[in-house]
């Protein structure tokens, strides 16, 4: 059952990693009601998010070449830094600093008393409610070539309120845009872009505590079990960001805010009528 359940999360992570819902949460939630009953663990989670990434990666292929082309050349001296591209570069480096120090220094709250679905429940209704506010009142005007350097690192302090189960790494980065003043488009694009230093830099840090200090697959599910589910995620990741990119240029944001709200009430009540535990 173990191979059914992580090919499920693996089909779950792939649909919830791009849009404002907390793949993170649904995750710890749907173990809940898997056979084992068990937190996929956080391990878990980050090796799934590399199969969505990837997809990221080959989405945004030619922009990431291009991107990583100019960065280069403005280090030679051959691109002026001035260049749009070359301070994409510069911009998605400053705006990883922040999880990548306040990963370190919370890792083991993050893999432990973080993962608890009275905080879920509590975080997905409080930003929903905050992404409902911005989406409503943002005067999305901004385009992705205006973002400067204090907006990036901005937008790397909302991508870091992801550590906490049931905010959404692509949730906090389009509210902080949207509030910011940037259209949904260009919010999410750079959400995307944002993301893919610190997930992949969290992903292989669980790949390589698992095969070079021998920690083992940490939670309920073998190492291919695990790689089963980072192939699904990335599979049905690279359909899903073309969707949710072609649906947010003519939507807004209010099916998502429903949507986390309905789950965070039903979590409050499952949990107060002990049908789960935190």
């Amino acid at each position: 059952m173990n191979w059914f359940a992580a090919a499920f999360l693996g089909l779950i992570q792939g649909l919830t990693e791009f849009l404002p819902i907390s793949s993170s949460a649904h995750l710890f939630v749907v173990g809940k009601f898997l056979p084992s009953g068990a937190d996929p663990g956080a391990a878990f989670t980050a090796v799934s998010q590399l199969g969505t990434e990837t997809a990221v990666v080959a989405f945004f292929w030619r922009d990431i070449v291009r991107i990583v082309t100019a960065w280069f050349g403005s280090l030679r001296g051959r691109v002026p830094r001035s260049d749009p591209d070359a301070r994409m570069g510069w911009l998605v480096i400053i705006g990883s600093v922040p999880i990548a120090v306040l990963g370190v220094l919370f890792q083991h709250q993050i893999e432990s008393s973080l993962r608890n679905l009275w905080l879920v429940a509590t975080t997905l209704i409080v930003f929903g409610l905050i992404l409902a506010v911005a989406d409503a009142t943002a005067a999305q005007t901004r385009e992705l070539r205006q973002l400067s350097v204090k907006h990036g690192i901005i937008f790397g302090f909302a991508q870091a309120l992801a550590l906490i189960p049931g905010v959404s790494r692509s949730g906090g980065t389009i509210t902080a845009g949207l509030l910011m003043g940037y259209t949904r488009e260009a919010a999410a694009r750079y959400s995307f872009l944002l993301a893919i230093p610190a997930v992949f830099a969290s992903g292989l840090f669980e790949l390589y505590k698992i095969f070079a200090k021998h920690e083992g697959a940490q939670g309920p599910f073998s190492i291919g079990q695990t790689a089963l589910a980072t192939v699904i995620a990335f599979v049905v990741g690279y359909f899903i960001i073309g969707w949710f990119l072609k649906f947010i240029s003519t939507k807004s944001f209010r099916p998502f805010v429903w949507y986390r709200i309905a789950l965070g009430l039903l979590l409050y009540i499952l949990l107060g009528f002990g049908v789960i535990t935190a």
